[in-house]
Parts: structure tokens; sequence; C-alpha cells
């Protein structure tokens, strides 16, 4: 265990390590920090701290993007650079270096969601005092309705940097990693507008079709019977999948060339 503990915290030395991490988190708060006082110098009226708080959660995409990114270059970049071989004659099993990688790319998105969420909590309630103009599904406070599309909005987010995770796997460049994943996150939204379940019976079965948990809060989606429960269990199913592929072709993978 102890030995795992210490792969993991080299793992997360290499992210912390480069100046891009720190860009990543610094965007984070001042991008959020920008739109809150433009709102603030911009409003005539003063609306409420959590219609600010959901305006702001839009901005959760560059979460999105800074954690694809991670995902998408932490084994990749190790070709890259050439440490491939140094990192796989260390008497550590390829699995253990490999769910290293992973544990890492999921503390990243965990603090950066944090991060995120703090930050916009701040500048709600320190700028803005006006009345709530915001109403709620019965069962839900600002606070609980918020957090919960948040959850579902770090599960899209996980789905989408598990599939990085396994492309970091496949390639060997960084580059082709990243923008497959980039790709992915923006142009999922085609797709879903594209594919229509209540047409194809097996269009249920996509990734994209059951993305955006989010919907089924507010009573929407659940097209052709498609339930929240459902989409779960469709999403485990692709993160399974994704997560097998990216464990047999590193162990399998030969680095003597």
């Amino acid at each position: 265990m102890g030995n795992f503990l210490q792969l993991l915290s080299n793992e997360n030395m290499k992210i912390y390590r480069r100046l891009r991490t720190w860009v990543m988190i610094g965007l984070v708060i001042l991008i959020p920090a920008l739109i809150a006082v433009l709102m603030k110098v911009s409003m005539s009226s003063e609306p409420g701290a959590w219609d600010i708080f959901s305006d702001l959660t839009v901005m959760y995409l560059l979460v999105s993007v800074f954690s694809a990114i991670i995902f998408a270059d932490i084994v990749a970049s190790e070709f890259g650079w050439g440490t491939i071989k140094l990192l796989l004659i260390r008497p550590w099993k390829r699995g253990k270096i490999l769910l290293s990688k992973l544990l890492a790319g999921i503390l990243f998105s965990l603090l950066l969601t944090i991060i995120f969420i703090v930050v916009d909590l701040v500048l709600s309630f320190v700028l803005f005092h006006g009345t709530s103009s915001s109403s709620y599904p019965a069962g839900y406070s600002a606070f609980s309705f918020s957090m919960e599309m948040l959850f579902y909005r770090y599960i899209d987010l996980l789905v989408i940097s598990i599939f990085a995770f396994m492309l970091s796997t496949l390639f060997r460049s960084s580059g082709i990693a990243i923008g497959l994943a980039m790709f992915i996150l923006f142009a999922r939204n085609i797709f879903q507008l594209l594919l229509d379940p209540e047409r194809y019976t097996w269009v249920k079965y996509v990734l994209f079709t059951n993305m955006d948990l989010s919907r089924y809060m507010l009573g929407g989606g659940g097209t052709a019977g498609m339930t929240l429960g459902f989409s779960a269990v469709v999403l485990a199913v692709y993160v399974i999948l994704f997560l097998a592929v990216s464990w047999i072709v590193f162990i399998k993978r030969d680095v003597a060339a």
C-alpha cells in the first residue's frame, strides 16, 4: 500500500510541477471572476446570489476541458518524453502504474471541481444580494438543486475524461489523444441532436444519447422509455469498456522499440 501511495504521489507531482496545470487552475478562478464582475457592473437590478451561481455554472465547461486534457496526456506524454521505459523498469506492475495515473487524473478533476464551486459561491454571495427569481422542482432547495446539477455534470466530465484516458493509452502522441478528446467533448451535443431514440431504438444505447443526466431532474429526457437508471447503467458499461481497453493495451504494449 505504501509503495502504491508513493507511485500515486509521483504521478501527482508530474501533474502539478507543470506550468500549464497552474495556468488551468488560474483560469478556472479568473474567468468566472471576470464574468461575475462584468455582470455586477452591467446589470441595472441586483439579482439573487443563487441566480448568479446558476449562470456561472455554464463555465464548468472549463473544468471538463482541462480535466480531459490531463487524462488525454497522462499516459501518452510518457512516450513523448521518452520516459515510459524508465517507468516500466521499476518494480511496479503495469496495472498499478496505470491505476495510479487514473487516480491522479480523478483527483485533479475533483480538485478543479471543488475550486470552481468555492470560487463561484464566494463570487455569487459577496457581489450579489438581490432576491432570487429562480424556481426549483418540489423537494429541492437552491443549494441541493445546484449541487445535484453539478454532480451530474461531473459524471459527464468523468465519462469523457476516461474516454480521453483510453485514447492516451492507445496513442503515443499526446496531441492526437487531446485532439480526439476535445472533438468528442464539443461534438457530443451535435450527436445528441442528430440521434433520435424515438426513431431508432438502437440509439438508446449510444454513449452521447445517455450523457447529460441533469435533464432527468427537470422531468425532461426520458424519450423512448429512457430513465435515469437506464442512462446510468449504459454510461457505466461504457466506462468499464474504456477502462478494459486501456488496461489491455497498456499491459500488453511492447515498449522495447
